[in-house]
Protein backbone atom coordinates (compact mmCIF):
# COMPACT_ATOMS: atom_id res chain seq x y z
CA UNK A 1 0.00 0.00 0.00
CA UNK A 2 1.32 3.48 -0.75
CA UNK A 3 2.71 5.13 2.37
CA UNK A 4 0.94 8.47 1.91
CA UNK A 5 -2.75 8.26 1.08
CA UNK A 6 -3.37 11.94 1.86
CA UNK A 7 -5.67 13.25 -0.86
CA UNK A 8 -5.32 16.66 -2.53
CA UNK A 9 -8.87 17.46 -1.43
CA UNK A 10 -11.53 15.80 0.70
CA UNK A 11 -15.05 16.31 2.02
CA UNK A 12 -15.78 19.49 4.00
CA UNK A 13 -15.05 19.23 7.70
CA UNK A 14 -12.35 16.55 7.52
CA UNK A 15 -8.66 17.44 7.39
CA UNK A 16 -6.74 15.96 4.47
CA UNK A 17 -4.47 13.92 6.75
CA UNK A 18 -7.49 12.45 8.56
CA UNK A 19 -9.07 11.65 5.19
CA UNK A 20 -5.86 9.80 4.30
CA UNK A 21 -6.24 7.66 7.43
CA UNK A 22 -9.84 6.89 6.48
CA UNK A 23 -8.83 6.04 2.92
CA UNK A 24 -6.20 3.64 4.25
CA UNK A 25 -8.60 1.76 6.48
CA UNK A 26 -11.31 1.73 3.80
CA UNK A 27 -8.88 0.28 1.25
CA UNK A 28 -8.46 -2.80 3.43
CA UNK A 29 -12.23 -3.03 3.91
CA UNK A 30 -12.65 -2.83 0.12
CA UNK A 31 -10.14 -5.64 -0.35
CA UNK A 32 -11.84 -7.74 2.35
CA UNK A 33 -15.26 -7.27 0.75
CA UNK A 34 -14.02 -8.05 -2.76
CA UNK A 35 -12.28 -11.14 -1.42
CA UNK A 36 -15.38 -12.18 0.54
CA UNK A 37 -17.68 -11.88 -2.46
CA UNK A 38 -15.31 -14.06 -4.52
CA UNK A 39 -15.01 -16.56 -1.66
CA UNK A 40 -18.80 -16.78 -1.39
CA UNK A 41 -19.08 -17.47 -5.13
CA UNK A 42 -16.33 -20.09 -4.82
CA UNK A 43 -18.37 -21.81 -2.10
CA UNK A 44 -21.51 -21.50 -4.23
CA UNK A 45 -19.76 -23.29 -7.11
CA UNK A 46 -17.94 -25.94 -5.05
CA UNK A 47 -20.41 -27.02 -2.39
CA UNK A 48 -21.64 -30.64 -2.52
CA UNK A 49 -23.60 -33.05 -0.38
CA UNK A 50 -27.06 -33.35 1.09
CA UNK A 51 -27.20 -29.68 2.15
CA UNK A 52 -26.07 -28.47 -1.27
CA UNK A 53 -29.18 -26.57 -2.32
CA UNK A 54 -29.62 -24.81 1.04
CA UNK A 55 -26.06 -23.46 1.00
CA UNK A 56 -26.01 -22.87 -2.75
CA UNK A 57 -29.10 -20.66 -2.48
CA UNK A 58 -28.15 -19.05 0.85
CA UNK A 59 -24.88 -17.57 -0.35
CA UNK A 60 -26.10 -15.79 -3.50
CA UNK A 61 -27.99 -13.02 -1.65
CA UNK A 62 -24.90 -12.63 0.53
CA UNK A 63 -22.76 -12.23 -2.61
CA UNK A 64 -25.08 -9.52 -3.90
CA UNK A 65 -25.10 -7.59 -0.61
CA UNK A 66 -21.31 -7.89 -0.16
CA UNK A 67 -20.80 -6.55 -3.70
CA UNK A 68 -23.04 -3.60 -2.82
CA UNK A 69 -20.99 -3.04 0.34
CA UNK A 70 -17.79 -2.97 -1.72
CA UNK A 71 -19.34 -0.42 -4.05
CA UNK A 72 -20.35 1.77 -1.09
CA UNK A 73 -16.83 1.61 0.36
CA UNK A 74 -15.23 2.38 -3.01
CA UNK A 75 -17.51 5.38 -3.48
CA UNK A 76 -16.69 6.64 0.04
CA UNK A 77 -12.97 6.38 -0.78
CA UNK A 78 -13.56 8.43 -3.93
CA UNK A 79 -15.66 11.00 -2.05
CA UNK A 80 -12.81 11.41 0.44
CA UNK A 81 -10.48 12.19 -2.48
CA UNK A 82 -8.80 8.79 -2.68
CA UNK A 83 -8.44 6.12 -5.32
CA UNK A 84 -10.52 2.96 -4.88
CA UNK A 85 -8.08 0.22 -5.88
CA UNK A 86 -10.40 -2.63 -6.87
CA UNK A 87 -8.02 -4.65 -9.02
CA UNK A 88 -7.06 -8.24 -8.16
CA UNK A 89 -3.39 -7.26 -8.02
CA UNK A 90 -4.00 -4.56 -5.43
CA UNK A 91 -6.14 -6.93 -3.37
CA UNK A 92 -3.51 -9.66 -3.34
CA UNK A 93 -0.63 -7.25 -2.71
CA UNK A 94 -2.30 -5.40 0.16
CA UNK A 95 -4.41 -8.02 1.94
CA UNK A 96 -3.32 -9.31 5.32
CA UNK A 97 -4.91 -12.78 5.05
CA UNK A 98 -4.42 -15.91 2.96
CA UNK A 99 -6.59 -17.07 0.08
CA UNK A 100 -9.62 -19.27 0.91
CA UNK A 101 -8.24 -22.77 1.16
CA UNK A 102 -11.21 -25.13 0.82
CA UNK A 103 -12.00 -26.58 -2.61
CA UNK A 104 -14.84 -28.92 -3.48
CA UNK A 105 -16.29 -29.94 -0.14
CA UNK A 106 -19.40 -30.89 1.78
CA UNK A 107 -21.76 -28.03 2.63
CA UNK A 108 -21.10 -28.23 6.36
CA UNK A 109 -17.35 -28.19 5.82
CA UNK A 110 -17.66 -25.03 3.71
CA UNK A 111 -19.93 -23.46 6.31
CA UNK A 112 -17.42 -24.27 9.06
CA UNK A 113 -14.67 -22.58 7.05
CA UNK A 114 -16.96 -19.67 6.16
CA UNK A 115 -17.70 -19.11 9.84
CA UNK A 116 -13.98 -18.53 10.38
CA UNK A 117 -13.85 -16.21 7.35
CA UNK A 118 -16.77 -14.16 8.63
CA UNK A 119 -15.13 -13.89 12.05
CA UNK A 120 -12.02 -12.37 10.45
CA UNK A 121 -13.99 -9.97 8.28
CA UNK A 122 -16.21 -8.87 11.17
CA UNK A 123 -13.22 -8.31 13.46
CA UNK A 124 -11.67 -6.12 10.75
CA UNK A 125 -14.86 -4.09 10.36
CA UNK A 126 -15.15 -3.61 14.13
CA UNK A 127 -11.58 -2.27 14.26
CA UNK A 128 -12.33 0.04 11.32
CA UNK A 129 -15.52 1.28 13.02
CA UNK A 130 -13.51 2.19 16.10
CA UNK A 131 -10.88 4.07 14.12
CA UNK A 132 -13.37 5.78 11.81
CA UNK A 133 -15.45 6.85 14.80
CA UNK A 134 -12.55 8.98 15.99
CA UNK A 135 -12.52 10.87 12.67
CA UNK A 136 -15.80 10.80 10.78
CA UNK A 137 -19.34 9.80 11.77
CA UNK A 138 -20.44 9.31 8.13
CA UNK A 139 -17.74 6.69 7.47
CA UNK A 140 -18.40 5.13 10.87
CA UNK A 141 -22.12 4.88 10.04
CA UNK A 142 -21.40 3.21 6.69
CA UNK A 143 -19.24 0.60 8.40
CA UNK A 144 -21.75 0.00 11.21
CA UNK A 145 -24.49 -0.70 8.67
CA UNK A 146 -22.24 -3.22 6.94
CA UNK A 147 -21.28 -4.77 10.26
CA UNK A 148 -24.94 -5.50 11.05
CA UNK A 149 -25.42 -7.28 7.72
CA UNK A 150 -22.18 -9.27 8.02
CA UNK A 151 -23.11 -10.39 11.52
CA UNK A 152 -26.50 -11.51 10.25
CA UNK A 153 -24.85 -13.50 7.45
CA UNK A 154 -22.58 -15.19 10.00
CA UNK A 155 -25.66 -16.00 12.08
CA UNK A 156 -27.21 -17.69 9.02
CA UNK A 157 -24.02 -19.75 8.61
CA UNK A 158 -23.82 -20.58 12.30
CA UNK A 159 -27.43 -21.77 12.39
CA UNK A 160 -26.22 -24.78 10.38
CA UNK A 161 -23.33 -25.36 12.79
CA UNK A 162 -25.14 -24.96 16.11
CA UNK A 163 -26.59 -27.80 18.14
CA UNK A 164 -30.03 -27.61 19.73
CA UNK A 165 -28.21 -27.17 23.04
CA UNK A 166 -26.49 -24.02 21.78
CA UNK A 167 -22.96 -25.27 21.20
CA UNK A 168 -21.19 -24.17 18.05
CA UNK A 169 -19.26 -26.83 16.13
CA UNK A 170 -16.62 -24.30 15.10
CA UNK A 171 -16.03 -22.92 18.59
CA UNK A 172 -12.31 -22.32 18.96
CA UNK A 173 -11.53 -22.86 15.27
CA UNK A 174 -8.85 -20.39 14.16
CA UNK A 175 -8.25 -21.53 10.59
CA UNK A 176 -10.52 -22.39 7.68
CA UNK A 177 -9.20 -25.95 7.79
CA UNK A 178 -10.15 -26.29 11.46
CA UNK A 179 -13.58 -24.79 10.78
CA UNK A 180 -14.11 -27.11 7.81
CA UNK A 181 -13.08 -30.16 9.82
CA UNK A 182 -15.39 -29.28 12.72
CA UNK A 183 -18.30 -28.42 10.42
CA UNK A 184 -17.74 -31.56 8.41
CA UNK A 185 -17.91 -33.65 11.59
CA UNK A 186 -21.58 -32.78 12.10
Amino acid sequence: MPKDLTPRYTVPGIEREAAGRLIGLLRLRLHALNDLHLTLKHIHWNVVGPHFIAVHEMVDPQVDRVRDMADDVAERIAALGGVAQGTPGALVAERTWDDYSIGRADALAHLGALDVVYTGVIEGVRAAVKEAGEIDPATEDLLIEQLRDLEQFQWFVRAHLESAGGSLATDGARTEEQGAARGGDL
